[in-house]
This record gives C-alpha cells, structure tokens and sequence, in this order.
C-alpha cells in the first residue's frame, strides 16, 4: 500500500485536521528525495502514470486550499 495513505491511517479525507496532523508526523518521518522516490515509483511499475498524474491534481488542490 501507499506509505502516504499508510500514514494518513488508511482514511479518505474527512476529517481534514485529523488528516493535517497525520500528513504533518508523516512529512516529519520522511527521509531522502521526494522526486527521486517518486521517479523510482513510476519505474518499477508500483505506481502508473495515471496514478502519478492524479496525486500531482490533488497536491496541487490541497496546496491551493492551504495557502
């Protein structure tokens, strides 16, 4: 499974502060290069491009209602 819905504690975004703190201790705990595990992600087939692309528009949501 996804380490970042992992984090999130396996739940759709309801409960957006709860979800807010779970992002921030996962943030916290992450180590090394987003891209670079992104990238790595998309090459072994863990991840397809539709995938990769639908995270990319909800990022792009949520730092849209975030700022």
């Amino acid at each position: 499974m996804n380490p970042f819905y992992n984090a999130l504690g396996n739940q759709m975004p309801g409960n957006m502060q709860g979800v807010l703190q779970r992002f921030q201790q996962f943030r916290q705990s992450f180590t090394g290069d987003p891209r670079a595990q992104i990238q790595q992600m998309l090459n072994s087939g863990r991840i397809t491009q539709a995938q990769y692309n639908q995270a990319t528009q909800l990022a792009k949501q949520l730092q849209s209602m975030l700022r």
